[in-house]
């Protein structure tokens, strides 16, 4: 695919980043569950580690290589014409460049990156560590050519940093540092009631991703609260185990 593809396609996923109309962006790990997706309507897709992971018998948590990654979404951007963002976790270790580059080789145009390091016991990287991994990510990007969309999460509330009093504004302080760094969206990730989603969009300079489950989530909620994109995260892929392994239980 050529720099002005990626470029365009890079521009669409970034136009379905609308605060209080979100785009929804269905976590997929495969070509199936992505052309699945695409042909129920959705117009841009994730790629969840952990739900990509399990489908090739790797544990969450980079354990599984970029390359593994890399491959993996290359099959899902043949598949589909839509928009593809990829969870890369906090990096695999490699560098900005490496990243940036293996991702518009996969056809992907998006990404998000956490700041839990996986290949270092599981810390996390500091606000000013995790900002400047972003102005790298944006800068490897701009030497391409394509402005790729960066979704910068922050593990606070999952890895439960700080006073649960002070957790919001925490996260709010991670985020916007991650905004001053070129970040395109923000993913405080967890499940907020309302009223602290609201809170943190109203906070935040950038559409903020929520993560909600496929099955019985609220997406008019999402959208009062000013949520700006939606993910799945690994709860698509789960509620379809479930299923599964209901149907093939009475075949036992």
């Amino acid at each position: 695919m050529s720099t002005a593809e990626l470029d365009t396609l890079a521009q669409a996923l970034l136009a379905l980043h609308q605060p209080g109309d979100p785009g929804v962006l269905p976590t997929v790990w495969d070509a199936w569950s992505a052309r699945t997706a695409v042909q129920a309507g959705f117009s841009g897709l994730t790629v969840g580690s952990h739900p990509l992971a399990d489908s090739i018998g790797r544990p969450d948590g980079e354990g599984m290589t970029f390359v593994e990654l890399t491959t993996r979404v290359t099959q899902i951007t043949e598949a589909v014409e839509v928009p593809v963002s990829v969870d890369i976790e906090s990096g695999y270790g490699e560098s900005a460049t490496t990243l940036i580059n293996g991702l518009l080789a996969a056809g992907a145009v998006g990404l998000n990156i956490e700041d839990t390091v996986h290949s270092d016991g599981g810390r996390m990287r500091t606000s000013e560590e995790h900002a400047a991994l972003i102005g790298e990510l944006r800068a490897a990007a701009d030497t391409a050519g394509v402005h790729l969309v960066i979704n910068a999460r922050t593990d606070t509330f999952k890895n439960q940093v700080g006073p649960e009093d002070e957790r919001v504004d925490l996260a709010i302080a991670r985020m916007i540092a991650c905004a001053e760094a070129g970040a395109d969206s923000l993913y405080p990730v967890g499940f907020h009631d309302e009223e602290t989603l609201a809170r943190i969009c109203a906070a935040l300079p950038l559409p903020v991703n929520a993560i909600a489950n496929p099955v019985d989530g609220d997406l008019a909620m999402y959208a009062r609260a000013g949520a700006g994109r939606i993910s799945f995260g690994p709860l698509w892929q789960m509620a379809l185990a479930k299923t599964s392994a209901e149907w093939l239980g009475r075949w036992k």
